[in-house]
């Protein structure tokens, strides 16, 4: 048994149910999981490690709902820099179809890296193209090497341009191989334990990417294993217009007619929904990963987040894509859905007075959304807040340096208004994953030098 005591907290949030804020705190867990939590003075004076976090603010690990790793290695190409999800997806596909399994895996190390430092916990992560031999494997062994929770959604495109489709048909696979491969891999890696480090998600790519029955499909045999469900959902506008045209429907009336509407759903971005769609989300418990950077720098639009959260629809954040981000910092991403959210509120709003302006969004509701929100949308019990019985996931970020001068009397709040910075404490199931700044489980000037080298050879051709 190994046990972590941490203490002396300048401001512990837990995102229980009650949201503690508690000043000059800590937690004490044993395995991996959170026996106590409370004022320092509350908990055991010895254990196994201890670590002392005054002058710092604790929060539960940041979780991140939709990711696409290997896209570090595509980050602001010029070709890709200045176009809509349509034409910059048909821009990079040639180049993603180049990719072997080490550049995989060198990517997942990459962008897991990224996350932890960013305070991240738990990524979900969807691989939907794999050329050359490529696996899922490939990033799963690449997470358990950093450290971090890994929910490996295994994508599929089946549905290329010869047949209607968006990608090339050189990036498709064939539908047995894509539900061969998924039941293999379920079968092989999903953990449905708690404190899991691995689970498995099915994740077609996208109602233009793939047939109806492989949707249905795919459907039926996640229910079949108890695995959630995940695709990209009324990102766009000319997403709209192809499933408009091409089923005679708007894309969540397409997923109600092929069973994709459930509690055990999640689909990401979500910018395109109306009323009656946000009402359907809450009735049927599916939820929405919010990706405030890729949809600003697509042009793709502003999700009606506020909507969303009003009629209780379940949210969590999402970096998105390293090349439609350019990013895997999570704690930035908490800090945009919040700008972002009060930009909406501004625009929706007839003036800055008035009962029928829109209630701006909080710093403490866009840190919920990566936190318990991310939990709830993953569909996991044993993450995002911290509380007894949960995992040990949480992260610290030191209040004493130039960004937050003259901030201190809401540090919370602090960790959104001001500039984003890196974590100083990341913890996975009481294991220090980032240890005063540093990333303790793999050297980074090495990792950042081989992932350059694979990008410039992707680049290259």
């Amino acid at each position: 048994m190994s046990t972590l005591l941490v203490h002396n907290a300048n401001l512990m949030a837990t995102f229980d149910d009650q949201r503690r804020e508690l000043r000059n705190a800590g937690l004490f867990a044993r395995d991996g999981f959170i026996e106590q939590v409370g004022p320092s003075n509350e908990l055991p004076d010895s254990a196994d490690e201890i670590l002392d976090l005054s002058g710092h603010v604790l929060l539960p690990g940041l979780i991140n709902t939709h990711h696409h790793f290997y896209q570090t290695l595509t980050r602001a190409v010029p070709a890709a820099q200045n176009a809509n999800l349509f034409n910059w997806l048909k821009t990079l596909y040639p180049i993603w179809a180049r990719m072997t399994p080490a550049h995989v895996r060198i990517s997942a190390q990459t962008a897991l890296a990224e996350l932890a430092l960013s305070g991240c916990t738990t990524a979900s992560d969807h691989l939907y193209i794999y050329p050359n031999g490529a696996r899922l494997d490939d990033e799963i062994e690449a997470a358990l090497e950093i450290g971090l929770r890994l929910q490996a959604s295994r994508g599929s495109m089946s549905v290329g341009e010869s047949d209607g489709g968006l990608p090339p048909d050189s990036v498709v696979e064939e539908e047995d191989a894509i539900l061969a491969e998924s039941r293999r891999l379920v079968e092989s890696y999903h953990d449905a334990s708690p404190g899991a480090m691995t689970q498995v998600v099915l994740a077609p790519c996208s109602p233009f990417s793939v047939s109806q029955d492989l949707m249905r499909e795919t459907a039926a045999l996640a229910r079949h294993y108890g695995v959630q469900l995940h695709t990209h959902l009324a990102e766009t506008q000319d997403e709209e217009q192809y499933t408009l045209e091409t089923f005679g429907m708007r894309p969540v009336a397409l997923m109600e007619s092929l069973d994709w509407i459930g509690e055990d759903v999640w689909f990401a971005h979500s910018v395109h929904v109306n009323d009656a769609e946000i009402e359907q989300y809450a009735q049927t418990g599916c939820g929405v990963a919010h990706c405030p950077s890729s949809n600003m720098r697509l042009a793709s639009g502003i999700a009606p987040l506020l909507k969303m959260l009003t009629a209780g629809v379940k949210v969590g954040l999402g970096v998105d894509g390293s090349a439609s981000n350019d990013s895997s910092h999570l704690l930035a991403e908490a800090r945009q859905a919040m700008l972002l959210a009060r930009l909406d509120a501004g625009l929706r709003g007839a003036s800055l007075s008035g009962e029928d302006v829109p209630p701006f969004m909080t710093a403490r509701q866009a840190l919920e959304l990566g936190t318990r929100g991310g939990a709830a949308v993953l569909g996991r019990d044993d993450i995002g807040t911290l509380e007894v019985g949960k995992c040990a996931d949480f992260f610290a970020v030191n209040l004493e340096q130039l960004g937050y001068a003259g901030a201190l009397h809401d540090p919370l709040a602090a960790l959104v208004f001001c500039a984003p910075v890196q974590a100083d404490y990341t913890a996975v199931g009481g294991k220090l994953v980032v240890k005063a700044g540093q990333l303790t489980t793999l050297d980074l000037p090495v990792l950042i030098e081989q992932h350059n080298q694979a990008a410039r050879t992707l680049l290259e051709g």
